[in-house]
């Protein structure tokens, strides 16, 4: 993937409580394939080519910056608090003060936490065009199909002017442009764009959809990049698209195995954390369920119906119809069926346990 020509850098913003999810969990920590879900946007982040980011978080920025450190980006981040809710655009403003440079002329990616699908082709072609376009603020958006939501407004010329919130769209209009809520922004203009919006009549807050106005009517070139779904782009909102993202990562991982060498007999049910390590030749039966930092080696079968949490399974060693947790199975070993692990069992290089085992601490 090319590298953009000037310097970018990105704020993501992790404000959201868990109040939509009925949670007391932050939202952005909400699993994902074993992940949190900020994880998979800072991955994105850092494939796309971003080189430091800063991660505006609300009241519990300790367990946000604590989980998301536990299993870094490969860039710099910093973490910063948004002692009040006054919008995304003023968390934008309170993650610029994160950055320890001043590169005006430098790009920013701006873009909400809770969007775990986003892909790096989809962040760097936001980029690209962006940067070839020598724009001051692009706009990721999607053809609306007449969903409701905000909308994007157009000159006669075809040119951005503006970027509405849903409350303000017409019901009978035929604007079909929607904003995705993510931005690229020359990083010396968004300060001010958004000291010069209007902040909302009822609560007072700042928000970013109103900055490519407040560029364009200042003269500065505005435009969008339109992908051809919102799907990757969808925030997580509720606890069913919760599950609609992790049947999506689900189904992104075990492709990424079998084109590394793995067979499954039924990806459909078949449960990998995007955190396993899988070898080469290896082969996963229906019902299998693999998470945490669970390693499986080389030219092993795996089920079926197998739940493995934190285990290491040696090279050429069958499991089968078992669960275990924090446990160790050797090399060329068999296990089970109906085999249960507990924490702390090791099995010996080629031990054959038998129905019914009962793992215990080595």
């Amino acid at each position: 993937m090319e590298m953009p020509t000037r310097s970018l850098s990105a704020v993501v913003i992790a404000t959201a409580t868990g109040a939509q999810m009925r949670s007391q969990r932050p939202k952005p920590l909400h699993l994902l394939c074993g992940r949190p879900m900020i994880s998979f946007v800072l991955d994105a982040l850092g494939a796309a080519g971003v080189k430091q980011g800063v991660v505006v978080t609300g009241p519990s920025s300790n367990r946000v910056s604590k989980r998301v450190l536990e299993d870094p980006p490969n860039f710099n981040v910093r973490f910063v608090e948004q002692m009040k809710a006054y919008g995304n655009g003023d968390a934008a403003l309170v993650g610029l003060s994160g950055f320890d440079d001043f590169d005006d002329d430098s790009d920013l990616l701006v873009l909400p936490a809770d969007v775990p699908l986003i892909q790096p082709r989809t962040l760097a072609a936001l980029v690209a065009h962006h940067q070839e376009s020598n724009s001051a603020c692009t706009v990721l958006s999607a053809p609306a199909h007449g969903q409701p939501g905000p909308r994007i407004i157009r000159d006669r010329h075809g040119n951005v002017s503006a970027a509405i919130r849903s409350i303000d769209v017409d019901p009978s209009s035929e604007l079909s442009e929607m904003p995705l809520g993510i931005y690229c922004v020359r990083r010396g203009l968004l300060a001010p764009a958004v000291r010069r919006t209007d902040p909302d009549k009822v609560n007072g807050e700042h928000q970013l959809i109103d900055v490519p106005g407040v560029l364009a009517n200042s003269g500065h070139p505005v435009t969008s990049l339109a992908v051809g779904e919102i799907a990757d782009a969808a925030p997580v909102d509720s606890r069913l698209q919760l599950a609609e993202a992790e049947a999506e990562l689900r189904r992104r991982t075990n492709r990424y195995w079998m084109q590394r060498g793995v067979t499954m007999i039924d990806p459909d049910r078949t449960y990998i954390d995007a955190t396993v390590q899988l070898g080469t030749d290896v082969t996963i039966f229906p019902g299998t369920m693999l998470q945490g930092r669970t390693v499986i080696g080389d030219s092993c079968d795996i089920g079926p119906n197998v739940r493995l949490a934190q285990c290491v399974v040696g090279a050429n060693s069958i499991v089968e119809q078992a669960v275990g947790e924090h446990a160790h199975v050797g090399r060329d070993c068999a296990v089970g069926p109906f085999a249960s692990l507990s924490p702390g069992t090791e099995i010996s290089d080629g031990t054959r346990t038998g129905p019914f085992y009962a793992g215990i601490r080595g």
